[in-house]
């Protein structure tokens, strides 16, 4: 709330400079920002009295508005890469989805191994199990298992996370 919008009897007014001017009426503490030629800007609403702030609110705005983006900046999103390998997987080719998910890993990500089945092979479920554990012993230095594998449908998943 700025200005008008603020309606409360009594506020504690903190001046341009973040020094305290008081306790005082709305309407006094309306007439010291306009005096300034700035803002009455509500800070603590829910403060007992609330909490009002001679300051520029277009400005307030803009540094609120910069904080936020400098938060967003600093903080890393962590996706989820997934890696489909099929339970009749030759040596070769898993070692190649090895690499590939140690290179995900490297980078933060986290990756999902998804061993799928198709046809008879649905059979064969259980006897294909040793796939992915052999998948996370490989990676063991650098993943960990945060999701043990588990039957989904028509396909077991795991999920490596990044060792700290």
């Amino acid at each position: 709330m700025i200005n008008e919008q603020i309606r409360d009897k009594e506020v504690r007014v903190v001046g341009a400079d973040g020094e305290q001017i008081g306790v005082m009426s709305a309407r006094e503490a309306q007439k010291i920002a306009d005096e300034a030629g700035l803002d009455l800007v509500k800070i603590a609403p829910n403060a007992k009295p609330p909490v009002c702030k001679v300051i520029d609110y277009g400005k307030y705005r803009y540094e609120l508005a910069r904080k936020e983006k400098d938060a967003k900046k600093k903080q890393k999103t962590v996706e989820v890469k997934e890696i489909r390998i099929s339970p009749n997987i030759e040596a070769n080719d898993l070692n190649t989805k090895m690499n590939a998910a140690k290179k995900f890993l490297t980078k933060g990500n986290k990756v999902k191994v998804t061993l799928r089945f198709r046809g008879r092979e649905m059979a064969h479920m259980n006897n294909s199990k040793h796939i992915l554990d052999d998948f996370a012993e490989q990676l063991s230095e650098i993943a960990v298992v945060e999701k043990a594998p588990k039957v989904e449908g028509r396909s077991i998943s795991m999920v490596l996370s990044e060792k700290r």
